[in-house]
């Protein structure tokens, strides 16, 4: 049988147009960002001083807990629905499919300004509470209009990784399940559920990296917004503080670097357990 395997030299070749992108577009940058970041007092005082304001800190968490409840709010809202629209047949279904998954084409800005028609002080949830309740309830320049924003166009990218693992199970594993007198929640629970595992910590791991680097929803949003990309775009635009704007960076990157890094682990340990 003939070896079509290409040689060191040609495989190589071939790699080095992919080294070429790495380098340019990813090491170099951030080589340059770490390097900035030092300062003139070298990494441990720059960092350790960052570290230690509230002010740094306080945007970090809130930009983390707002980035896993976007995300954990994302899954359910996907696995309701992707379910749903995986297991059912009716008039109509491919408009809902592409309604649901239209949010893909917007930028953030657009989705802010969305965010903002309907929750802001000209919105459309103002107008209706002004006239049951008296008053306007405006929420879109805070966190839980950010937070719509971001769920907004998260759902879409769970629900079609919802709907490709649900088209992929085995079907006869919840029919034996429901067979042995499991109910439905049941069959949910200890069927259903750890099957579409990996795929949901993948898809909320790529969720939360982008919850949490998110910036043209929260630039159109931004007044009482304290998150950590928003106070990097401060920093750096209206305080010219490069040193500061560059270690920020670099936190956020290690912070969504990690939690990717333990989604894949643990997707990969539900896998190898579930199969």
């Amino acid at each position: 049988m003939q070896d079509l395997t290409l040689p060191f030299r040609w495989r190589f070749a071939l790699l080095i147009p992919a080294l070429v992108v790495f380098t340019a577009f990813w090491l170099l940058p951030v080589g340059m960002l770490i390097r900035i970041s030092a300062g003139d007092n070298g990494f441990i005082q720059t960092y350790t001083a960052i570290l230690s304001d509230s002010r740094y800190l306080q945007s970090l968490w809130q930009t983390v807990a707002l980035s896993l409840a976007v995300t954990a709010a994302t899954i359910v809202l996907s696995v309701i629905s992707g379910l749903f629209l995986t297991r059912n047949e009716f008039p109509g279904k491919r408009i809902v499919i592409s309604m649901l998954t239209l949010p893909l084409a917007f930028p953030g800005v657009v989705v802010g300004f969305m965010v903002i028609m309907l929750a802001g002080r000209q919105g459309i949830i103002g107008s209706i509470s002004q006239e049951l309740l008296g008053h306007k309830l405006v929420f879109a320049y805070s966190m839980a209009g950010l937070f719509l924003g971001y769920l907004y166009f998260s759902i879409p990218k769970i629900v079609l990784s919802v709907m490709a693992a649900a088209e992929s199970m085995d079907a006869s594993l919840e029919e034996a399940a429901h067979s042995l007198g499991a109910g439905s929640w049941a069959v949910m629970r200890d069927v259903t559920l750890p099957a579409l595992a990996p795929s949901l910590i993948a898809s909320g791991a790529i969720c939360f990296a982008i919850s949490i680097g998110a910036f043209g929803t929260a630039f159109t949003l931004a007044t009482d917004i304290n998150v950590l990309p928003m106070t990097i775009y401060t920093e750096f635009t209206l305080n010219a503080n490069l040193v500061t704007a560059a270690a920020l960076s670099v936190i956020l990157g290690v912070v969504t670097w990690a939690i990717l890094t333990l989604a894949r682990n643990f997707a990969g340990t539900t896998m190898m357990a579930g199969g």
